[in-house]
C-alpha cells in the first residue's frame, strides 16, 4: 500500500543527542550523522524521545537540529522532533526547525495534559497551519497518556501537510485499522523496532528506529528488503538482530542505546537526569548480545 504524499520512507534513525561535560557534543553528533548516512539510512530524526528532547532547552534543541541539517547537507531528509504538550511551544519549535532547513517535523501527541480527541485535532491543525513542513504524527501512549484514536487519525489525514504517523502503540490490530481508515492518505512508519517487519507487511512505508543508532546498516537492509518484498531476506535479518533490539529496551530508551553507542566509541555514555546510565545487570546482558552479534566494541568508558 503506497503513499505518494509522504516524502519519508525506508529506515530513518531517531538520533541520540551525545553529551560531553554536560553540554551537547556537536562533533560527536556530526560523526553519528555521517555513520548513519554511510550505512544506508534514509533519513535522520533529531530531537525525538531517543534524542532526550525533554531535557534540551530551546537553544540546544535549535542547535541540534541546525547541526544535523547542516552536516547532512541534503544527503538524506531531516525530520526534526518538535513536539510539546503546549501547542504554542510546538509551533515555535516547528518554526525554528523550518528556519534551520529541516525537511519535516515529528510531533508527539501532547503528553501529561491528557487532551480530548478534539483537542488533539486542534493541536495538530494549529501546528500544520503555522508551517509548510510535512508533519509526522507520533502516537506513543506509553509515554504520553494521550492516544491518537483511529477516527482522529482519519480526520488529521485530511490536513494537506500531515503526511504520516509514527506508530509506537505496539498493536498490530491498530495498524490494520489505521490502514483501513486512512488508506493512502496517511503513511505509517513503525516506531517499534521489533515490529518493523510485520508493520511493513501490513502497509507501513518504513520505520523511525532507535536501534539504528547501534546497527544502522542492518536495519536499513531489513527495511529495504521488506519494502521490496524480499521477505526471506528481511526475516533472516529480523531474527538475527531481534536479541539486540530486545536488549536495547531492557531499561528506558535511550539509556541502553547510549550505552551501546558508547561501547562502540561513538559518544560518551552521558545522559541527563532523570535519565541515568544503564545499570550493571542489564548492561552486562546488552554487552553479551552485542558481542554475540560481532559488533565492534572499541569504547565503553563512562
Amino acid at each position: 500500500m503506497s503513499n505518494h504524499n509522504c516524502p519519508f520512507t525506508g529506515s530513518l534513525v531517531a538520533l541520540i543527542t551525545p553529551f560531553r561535560d554536560g553540554k551537547v557534543d556537536h562533533e560527536a553528533l556530526k560523526a553519528l550523522v555521517d555513520r548513519q548516512i554511510d550505512a544506508g539510512q534514509n533519513g535522520l530524526v533529531p530531537c525525538g524521545s531517543t534524542g532526550e528532547s525533554a531535557t534540551l532547552d530551546h537553544d540546544e534543541h535549535a542547535a541540534v537540529v541546525e547541526t544535523v541539517v547542516q552536516h547532512a547537507a541534503g544527503r538524506v531528509p531531516v525530520v526534526a522532533g518538535t513536539g510539546s504538550n503546549a501547542t504554542a511551544e510546538a509551533i515555535q519549535l516547528t518554526k525554528d526547525a523550518e528556519s534551520a532547513g529541516a525537511d519535516g517535523a515529528l510531533l508527539i501527541s501532547p503528553y501529561y495534559v491528557k487532551p480530548t480527541q478534539a483537542g488533539i485535532v486542534d493541536h495538530y491543525r494549529a501546528v500544520a497551519e503555522a508551517t509548510s513542513l510535512p508533519i509526522v504524527l507520533y502516537n506513543i501512549p506509553g509515554r504520553t497518556a494521550s492516544t491518537i484514536e483511529i477516527d482522529t487519525l482519519a480526520e488529521l489525514a485530511e490536513v494537506d501537510n500531515i503526511v504520516a504517523v509514527k506508530d509506537s502503540t505496539g498493536s498490530l490490530d491498530r495498524i490494520m485499522d489505521t490502514v483501513a481508515a486512512c488508506g493512502d492518505k496517511l503513511a505509517i512508519l513503525s516506531g517499534d523496532d521489533s515490529l518493523i517487519l510485520p508493520l511493513i507487511s501490513m502497509g507501513a512505508v518504513g520505520a523511525i528506529s532507535a536501534v539504528s543508532n547501534v546497527i544502522p546498516k542492518e536495519l536499513a537492509e531489513l527495511t529495504g528488503a521488506a519494502l521490496a518484498g524480499r521477505w526471506d531476506e528481511a526475516r533472516a535479518i529480523h531474527y538475527r538482530v531481534l536479541p539486540l533490539i530486545r536488549a536495547c529496551f531492557l531499561e528506558s530508551n535511550p539509556g541502553p542505546i547510549k550505552a551501546a553507542v558508547s561501547m562502540m566509541g561513538g559518544c560518551e555514555n552521558s545522559l541527563r537526569l532523570p535519565l541515568r546510565a544503564m545499570s550493571d545487570g542489564p548492561r552486562a546482558e546488552l554487552t553479551a548480545v552485542m558481542k554475540e552479534l560481532g559488533l565492534p566494541m572499541s569504547g565503553g568508558a563512562a
